[in-house]
């Protein structure tokens, strides 16, 4: 009675792990459903991907870092306006506030960022996007500094004829 009860456990505990292992399996295999390669690309939600990794839907990270891979960081827009030039791009020129005017009064969009239809048709570079939001951002600082030295010019003008006024 031993060796036949024996034989019976060892045959659920069998039937019971490969059902276990089965599942597993299944279950691995189910979980990759939306993973794909072709041509040493992999893709996350579609079947044709067109970059190292294509994900066609939500990434959620704590954190991505770009390497900028000979993209210039934008420090030439300071290099430009307090050194009178920029080894880093020499072609840079911050345009008077008059200019950028009249290119947004035209194209609706800010110099070097795309149009909206331009980012629907062809998408977006965040790390091209990025550079140039901070040359932007660059940008706007430099016009705040120079309205902040017309102020201060107005104020003592102002004070002075005030003065002058007494």
């Amino acid at each position: 009675m031993d060796v036949n009860y024996n034989q019976f456990i060892m045959k659920k505990t069998f039937l019971l792990l490969i059902l276990l292992i089965s599942g597993l399996s299944y279950g691995q295999r189910n979980s990759f459903k939306n993973l794909n390669e072709k041509d040493g690309k992999i893709g996350i939600g579609t079947k044709t991907p067109d970059e190292l990794l294509t994900v066609k839907g939500t990434i959620h990270s704590q954190e991505v870092r770009v390497d900028l891979q000979g993209a210039v960081a934008p420090d030439y827009v300071f290099g430009q306006y307090f050194e009178g030039r920029s080894d880093a791009k020499p072609e840079y020129v911050l345009i008077s506030l008059e200019e950028l005017e009249r290119f947004i009064k035209q194209n609706h969009h800010l110099p070097k960022i795309p149009s909206a239809s331009e980012m629907e048709e062809n998408g977006i570079s965040l790390k091209e996007m990025n550079l140039l939001l901070l040359e932007k951002i660059e940008e706007l600082t430099l016009y705040t500094i120079q309205q902040q030295k017309e102020i201060n010019n107005l104020k003592l003008l102002i004070s002075e004829y005030l003065k002058n006024e007494n």
